[in-house]
């Protein structure tokens, strides 16, 4: 139980962030946050994969995240259903 709260914490987190870098916050609310933070993490994660990076300590996973997330969300902006 605990880990799903820690996880949504830190998956509202990182999506806030993350909106707030790529100015959609205004448009997002605290759920939208939570599902753009986790899965933009699971995103980066796949991306640093696929790039052959991997994130060394927490600093590093937050880069990842939040960097997965801005990622998320640039597609989500590309696809008109943000502005």
């Amino acid at each position: 139980m605990m880990s799903l709260i820690v996880t949504l914490v830190v998956g509202g987190i990182v999506g806030w962030l993350a909106s707030l870098m790529m100015k959609t916050s205004a448009q997002m609310g605290i759920l939208a946050n939570i599902v753009v933070g986790i899965v933009g993490s699971v995103l980066g994660g796949w991306i640093f994969g696929a790039l052959g990076l991997v994130a060394y300590g927490a600093s590093g996973r937050w880069v990842m995240s939040i960097g997965g997330a801005i990622v998320l969300i640039w597609i989500v902006k590309s696809l008109g259903l943000l502005k």
